[in-house]
């Protein structure tokens, strides 16, 4: 029987009992009682952050202090394989759906993708009708469930938390706001910041931090609720430390001077901690990016300016951690800490671009100055070089498929994990976290059919065995596993992985790599295992064709196309009748002076 199917091959014995004591029908309406009463099923907490890097996390070799989340990870089981999508709401879609993000309808971020891919199938730039939620199911079985936090899957009204699952929810529905002023724009691509509550929008206070905020509000759902003899599935959103990077000044001070070495001093140490650790092999090689600034020959003004800025960045983690920690402690004061489940990853790489193309936008309406770097109204960019000591000790980061973009910490503690501070290796992906969460749940998969009408079916694996003990991988080697964002592109099978990134960081060649010996894909094997090579193309090809992966325009770039987006898309509707008189009165004015002088004279 697969782990899929009621009531599941390989529950725990606990589970399995409730399961003899309240048999259930196939039909998923009928059982749903039956479901909710079975006893203790776990409570699921799933805490995403954003833009973090591969080693950012202590327990995955970081430096920064992140004592509750570290904690968490020795409690339970450290994945040092695992992938995502190289931006926000790619990997957003495909946690909640469990289903490829080209076939759940967000085959790119919209504010990135090009005209002329817009509203082409499977680029909507949000979730399609045709995909259901872990939430919906979750609820459905009787679960009660919560969202506080960045949404940014979709904004129209059926797509919003209370449409997709959720009891309660505050979200952020765009890719990023402030992290102190909830209102504000941090790019100049929307006509304002939309936050909605329960569904209809909703009014912020005038100031917060964006950490705090989204777990007192998802303490505040737990505490509010009624339905106390019911499991909860809980999804905190954060904003941190998607730009811009600011964080409360006592934790910025606390890492005063720990960066002055640089970016590839920091990116060294902490490849020799994860050899260390057993995250990464020995033999694992790093390759310096083209964008990565030689430090030394950086101004003292230059390297002070970016000490802080890393400053900031590593405040602002371990801000998140503390609020991660009220949250755990919340739940030991309750009672409820021993029976629920924790999953910890971050939607993408760590963010490498300069944001050059906004600066136009940037000076006047955010100050950069090193002194107030991370206070309100001020504009943090961890840049390029902080992003490949992030992601150390992998190549690339946010928006491009090398490893430094696409894997990210990911961990799970609680009630089903038998395996305490382990680390596993195995080849995992963010759609295997919907069937696990289900599994653990104690709830069946859809099976591509949804209150009676046809919905994708997950194309993500189960990790419970991994989390159990009884199995050391869940796809076999002959399996493929597709990957495209932006044009950047992978296809993984076995231990190799076939790469193609565009500029600036690539050339748009394929290469190949073997991750269990190479994770900085430093050494390219194409030559040497030319049969492999060729089919793994030949595969990708396949699988893109399948999914309906478009080629990208010549000479696209993410972060210029976000700036042509935000400006067509958003200001010019929105701005373009007051543009247009500034421009009339530009012209007019000087001839009408003119005139009058004129007459003057006359």
């Amino acid at each position: 029987m697969s782990i899929h199917q009621w009531p599941g091959a390989r529950l725990s014995l606990l589970a399995l009992l409730g399961v003899l004591a309240f048999p259930v029908s196939p039909n998923a309406a009928s059982s749903t009682a039956a479901i909710a009463a079975a006893p203790k099923r776990p409570n699921i907490v799933v805490l995403l952050a954003d833009d973090w890097g591969f080693s950012d996390l202590g327990a995955f070799g970081g430096e920064i202090d992140t004592p509750h989340l570290n904690a968490l990870a020795h409690a339970g089981l450290r994945f040092s394989n695992f992938h995502v999508a190289a931006s926000c709401s790619p990997t957003r879609s495909m946690l909640l759906t469990g289903v490829d993000n080209h076939r759940n309808g967000v085959g790119n971020l919209r504010e990135a993708m090009p005209n002329e891919h817009l509203g082409k199938p499977g680029y909507q730039g949000s979730l399609t009708r045709n995909v259901v939620t872990v939430a919906s199911l979750l609820q459905d079985s009787g679960y009660r469930t919560y969202i506080a936090g960045k949404w940014n899957v979709g904004s129209e009204p059926y797509n919003l938390p209370n449409q997709r699952g959720f009891d309660k929810s505050i979200v952020q529905g765009d890719t990023g706001s402030d992290n102190w002023e909830p209102n504000k724009q941090y790019l100049p691509h929307l006509p304002e910041v939309y936050w909605f509550e329960d569904g209809q929008r909703a009014k912020m206070p005038a100031e917060f931090y964006s950490s705090q905020y989204f777990v007192d509000r998802t303490i505040d759902y737990m505490d509010a609720d009624a339905r106390k003899d019911q499991p909860f599935f809980a999804y905190v959103g954060f904003q941190a430390n998607h730009v811009p990077v600011q964080a409360p000044k006592e934790l910025i001070a606390k890492y005063k001077g720990r960066y002055r070495e640089g970016w590839t001093a920091l990116r060294e140490r902490r490849l020799a901690k994860q050899i260390a650790l057993g995250l990464v092999p020995a033999s694992t090689r790093m390759t310096t990016m083209s964008t990565t600034d030689d430090w030394k020959a950086l101004s003292e003004k230059e390297r002070l300016h970016m000490e802080r800025q890393m400053e900031v960045y590593a405040a602002m983690a371990e801000a998140m951690d503390l609020h991660v920690g009220r949250l755990v402690d919340h739940l030991k004061k309750t009672g409820q800490y021993d029976n629920t489940v924790f999953l910890f990853l971050s939607d993408n790489g760590p963010e490498g671009s300069d944001y050059h193309e906004a600066q136009p936008w940037l000076v006047f309406n955010y100050k950069q100055d090193t002194e107030t770097l991370g206070a309100k109204g001020t504009y943090g960019i961890p840049g390029p070089g902080w992003a490949s000591a992030s992601a150390s000790p992998l190549y690339t980061y946010k928006f491009w498929a090398g490893e430094g973009g696409i894997r990210t910490p990911m961990l799970m503690a609680g009630p089903p994990v038998r395996r305490a501070n382990q680390i596993e290796n195995a080849l995992t992906h963010v759609t295997d976290i919907m069937p696990t969460l289900l599994d653990i749940a104690q709830v069946p998969q859809h099976a591509g059919q949804y209150k009676g009408a046809p919905v994708e079916s997950l194309t993500g694996v189960s990790l419970l065995p991994l989390l159990q003990g009884t199995a050391t991988t869940v796809r076999k080697p002959e399996q493929t596993l597709g990957y495209e964002l932006s044009g950047n592109s992978a296809l993984f099978k076995g231990n190799l992985k076939l790469l193609r990134n565009l500029p600036p960081l690539g050339d748009g060649v394929w290469r190949l790599y073997d991750l269990s010996k190479d994770p900085g894909e430093a050494q390219d094997l194409s030559a040497q295992l030319p049969q492999e090579f060729a089919a793994m193309q030949e595969d990708f090809a396949v699988w893109a064709k399948a999914n309906q992966v478009l080629e990208m325009p010549p000479d696209y770039s993410p972060q210029k196309q976000v700036m042509i987006n935000g400006f067509w898309r958003y200001w010019l509707p929105v701005h373009g009748k007051t543009m247009a008189l500034i421009l009339v009165v530009m012209v007019l004015l000087p001839v009408w002076l003119l005139l009058r002088k004129r007459k003057r004279r006359l």
